[in-house]
Order: structure tokens, then C-alpha cells, then sequence
């Protein structure tokens, strides 16, 4: 089973003004929560739009985008979890009403920040495979995510029928990392995320990051450029405490304790 945390703190928004929500607690459709105990160091984002089942519209969108600026300067912050508070669902996609009442100039700057901050969140493709069976292009990185990801052939199959995936079809591509059985709570998947959330909270924080970057940036450019970048992270990893914390406790034969210095 999974263990429970010592302390759970209050969702809270992390936004610096006020702004009309069809969301909970406090009307914002984005809340935090940093959790403690064993668990400090993870933070969970709470997508609360029940009313549109967490569509990405206006509102939404600038609450998600000025709570990840915020955390993004938190060094306190080690993991990030997405998790929904409408149940059933995680994300709908493009909020489609509200697209339909925006001038062609409105769409395109929406799809525009759409576009940045899937690439912040590293979202996966689904959501551009359900636009096309309403007439639209996938606009936030669907053409160009899932090619990279399944191969262009079955890329374009997905993209061109509209297909609608379960999540044992999409782990079966390859499109997510897990499948799980629905528990009665209906919280699955998020104990999923969470468990594997505790297996990262452990490790070097700027090894994680640099890693990251790594694997991004690489995944544009050929793999002897990739290889360039590679070598430029390890080479900002290596005067670092943690990298010889690390090399102490193997040493040691100890658990290391990092500290993202």
C-alpha cells in the first residue's frame, strides 16, 4: 500500500491578482500544494475547472503559465505533479466555446501561448489528435510532438482519423509511461504519479535539471550536436556538491544527501 503523508498543507493559487473562474476554493482554476514529511520537495498543481472539465481556456491558461513562472524560481521545489480536481478527468483539451467566440488574431495568439506552455509542461500530443475530429489543425505541438514520439507514419494515422485512445491503447503506443487499474477512489493514477514522484525527490536536484535539458535540447539537433550538449551539462554537474556528496556516499556506502548546490 501506499504510505500517507505526515502533513498535508491547503491547496492555495499562486497568482498575484484576482480573475473570474468557474473553479473551487477561492475561484481560482489553478491551486498548489506543497507537501511535507517525507514527501517535502514535491508540489502538485490542482487543475479545478469542473465546469469544462479542465478545458485550456483563457483564464486557465494564464493561471497555469504565471504558477509554473513562480515555481520555476522555487529551488525548493524538487518535483512537480499535475493532478485534477475534477473527477473522471484530467484534461479536455482546447476549451472549443471559448475558441469560438475569439477573431482570427485572438486564436492565433492563444495557440500561440497554448504552444509555450505545452512545451513548458512537455505535454503529450493527445490533446491535438481530438481537435482534428472537430476541423482543427493540432495548433499546441500535435504535428510535431508525435512524430518524434510514435514515427510519422502512425503519427499521421492518429492525427488524420481523430482517433480517441484509452489509456491502455495509449501506453501500448507508447504514448504514456503507465497504465493502471481505476481504484475505488477513483485516484489511480494519480497514486501512480505520486509514487513515481517519490522515487525522483531523492536524487540530485541538478543532475535532474541538467539531465533534462539534456534529453530536450538533444532531442532537436543530430545526435553529434546532441552529444555537445550532453558534454556541456556534465561539465556544469561536475563542480557541484551533490556530484561529490554522491561520490562520497559510493564511497562510503551510505545514502547520499543532496542539497542542489
Amino acid at each position: 500500500m501506499l504510505r500517507v503523508l505526515c502533513l498535508l498543507r491547503p491547496w492555495r493559487p499562486l497568482r498575484a491578482r484576482g480573475c473570474a473562474s468557474d473553479g473551487a476554493a477561492g475561484g481560482s482554476e489553478i491551486q498548489v500544494r506543497a507537501l511535507a514529511g517525507p514527501d517535502q520537495g514535491i508540489t502538485e498543481i490542482l487543475m479545478n475547472r469542473p465546469r469544462a472539465r479542465n478545458a485550456l481556456g483563457n483564464v486557465f491558461v494564464s493561471e497555469l503559465l504565471e504558477t509554473l513562472a513562480q515555481l520555476r524560481e522555487d529551488r525548493q521545489v524538487r518535483v512537480l505533479l499535475f493532478r485534477s480536481g475534477v473527477k473522471g478527468v484530467f484534461c479536455a483539451g482546447a476549451d472549443l466555446k471559448e475558441r469560438e467566440q475569439m477573431s482570427e488574431a485572438e486564436v492565433g495568439v492563444f495557440v500561440q501561448r497554448l504552444r509555450g506552455l505545452m512545451n513548458d509542461i512537455a505535454s503529450s500530443a493527445i490533446m491535438g489528435l481530438i481537435e482534428t475530429t472537430r476541423g482543427l489543425l493540432p495548433g499546441a505541438g500535435g504535428t510535431q510532438r508525435l512524430p518524434r514520439c510514435l514515427g510519422v507514419a502512425l503519427a499521421k494515422e492518429l492525427i488524420f482519423t481523430g482517433r480517441r485512445l484509452s489509456g491502455t491503447e495509449a501506453h501500448a503506443l507508447g504514448l504514456v509511461n503507465h497504465a493502471v487499474a481505476q481504484n475505488e477512489e477513483g485516484d489511480a493514477a494519480y497514486h501512480r504519479a505520486r509514487a513515481l514522484a517519490q522515487e525522483i525527490l531523492p536524487q540530485a536536484p541538478i543532475a535532474v535539471r541538467l539531465g533534462k535539458v539534456a534529453i530536450d535540447r538533444g532531442m532537436e539537433v543530430d545526435i553529434a550536436s546532441g552529444m555537445a550538449i550532453e558534454g556541456m551539462c556534465y561539465a556544469q554537474n561536475i563542480p557541484t556538491r551533490d556530484r561529490l556528496e554522491g561520490m562520497a556516499a559510493f564511497r562510503e556506502k551510505r545514502p547520499p544527501t543532496f542539497v542542489g548546490e
